[in-house]
């Protein structure tokens, strides 16, 4: 209901806008620019569905591979206690707990074109264990949240933006990056778990995020002693090292056990094209609504009033220039790539609004995107409290964003 009501939003609040400024500021273009952004998104959304299609057709493929040779219950097992906790609702050692896994790793090695298939692998399985067929269940609302905290070890298509851009130093962001997904996902659990009563203060759950953190300040000791040019080279090694290595040990296994990795492939594949063209209408909604209410300007008059409400608090106000990538974040990805690197260019790469849009960037996830696709995916039209708490999400990783920046750059 929550999403249904902010997708009629969009379209009331640009509607109004664009009259506003058709009668008050002669604007005659402004309904001629809603428009064709509905065209605009509508086609955007019908290209990422068909550009989906086939890399989803490989994943799934691979998937059916790592189920029929056992490894993906391998994987299930290994997080078992963990996500048993976390997903009580999900039998013990079920095999979605392995997708929910390799969706999670390929997540945290910036490996987006792997990780959004095998996502929906994952939410079609928790689809299974459902109940209701169109309402979203705890279990599915728990892993969306997750996913949309986007915990990232290498945010690499950030250093890379940077460096193409002549920054001294392209790595400086990832540090105050890391921490700041760190800080969506525990917002993000924490939220979900109020919501579903869940106890953090389990010795397992501690156990396993003390692990998480331990790592993941191994990482932040040894990247902040190598170089920029350093990091890149291990980063984009070790990923498609890792990555190529998970698809030979799903083969390697199932021929092990004797499994006609073959035709498991077939099997799996076949999957990939149905899945694609299911999300088609509900990515197509999101698109052509964020569309609409970022061509009438409502996104632009938002930045202004959080500014001058920052202003009137007294506070410093020097991060508000980076603000629309937070804003459009939760919205669209590429658009908050696109004012990520306006902010660079019109501020400077190295300037403090430049590392603020940066770490704005590589902290927060494209919640509604997520929703859309995922949910879109399997039929579910009553998220429950998936938005409220994707948001909080956001939320937090923006504020820890913010405040990183500060901490690090100002």
């Amino acid at each position: 209901m929550v999403l249904n009501y902010l997708w009629v939003a969009f379209f009331l609040v640009a509607f109004c806008i664009a009259l506003f400024k058709l009668i008050f500021l002669q604007d005659t273009a402004v309904f001629q620019q809603l428009v064709a952004s509905t065209f605009d998104n509508a086609k955007l959304g019908f290209e990422i569905s068909l550009g989906l299609t086939g890399v989803m057709t490989l994943w799934l493929g691979l998937m059916k591979v790592g189920e029929r040779g056992g490894i993906i219950a391998i994987f299930a097992k290994a997080v078992g206690p963990f996500f048993n906790r976390l997903f009580p609702e999900v039998p013990k050692n079920h095999p979605v707990f392995g997708s929910i896994l390799m969706n999670f790793s390929a997540n945290m090695l910036g490996l987006d074109n792997a990780a959004t298939p095998l996502g929906l692998k994952a939410m079609k399985e928790l689809q299974e264990l459902n109940p209701s067929e169109d309402t979203a269940s705890n279990a599915q609302i728990m892993f969306l949240v997750l996913n949309t905290a986007g915990l990232t070890l290498i945010p690499i298509s950030v250093l890379v933006f940077r460096a193409q851009m002549g920054s001294v130093d392209p790595s400086a962001v990832f540090i105050p990056i890391l921490l700041g997904t760190f800080f969506s996902l525990l917002g993000g659990l924490l939220a979900v778990a109020i919501y579903q009563r869940i106890n953090l203060l389990d010795k397992v759950i501690l156990l396993y995020l003390g692990t998480m953190g331990l790592l993941i300040g191994g990482l932040i000791y040894y990247f902040s002693t190598i170089s920029q040019e350093r990091i890149a080279l291990i980063s984009s090694v070790a990923s498609n090292i890792i990555l190529f290595s998970v698809i030979i040990s799903f083969i390697a296994l199932a021929l092990v056990r004797k499994v006609n990795v073959y035709e498991a492939f077939i099997e799996g594949a076949k999957e990939g094209f149905g899945v694609a063209i299911s999300i088609i209408p509900y990515l197509i909604a999101m698109l052509v609504a964020i569309g609409v209410f970022r061509a009438s300007g409502a996104l632009d008059i938002l930045v202004q009033g959080i500014g001058a409400l920052v202003g009137f608090l007294g506070l410093n106000t020097d991060f508000v220039p980076a603000l629309p990538v937070a804003l459009m974040k939760p919205l669209s990805g590429s658009g908050a790539r696109g004012l990520m690197v306006d902010a660079m260019k019109t501020y400077g790469v190295d300037s403090f609004v430049g590392n603020v849009a940066a770490v704005i960037q590589g902290s927060t996830e494209t919640t509604f995107y997520i929703l859309a696709v995922y949910f879109g995916s399997v039929g579910i039209r009553k998220t429950r409290y998936a938005v409220i708490c994707g948001l909080i999400a956001d939320l937090v990783g923006i504020v820890a964003a913010i405040w990183l920046a500060y901490l690090f750059f100002h």
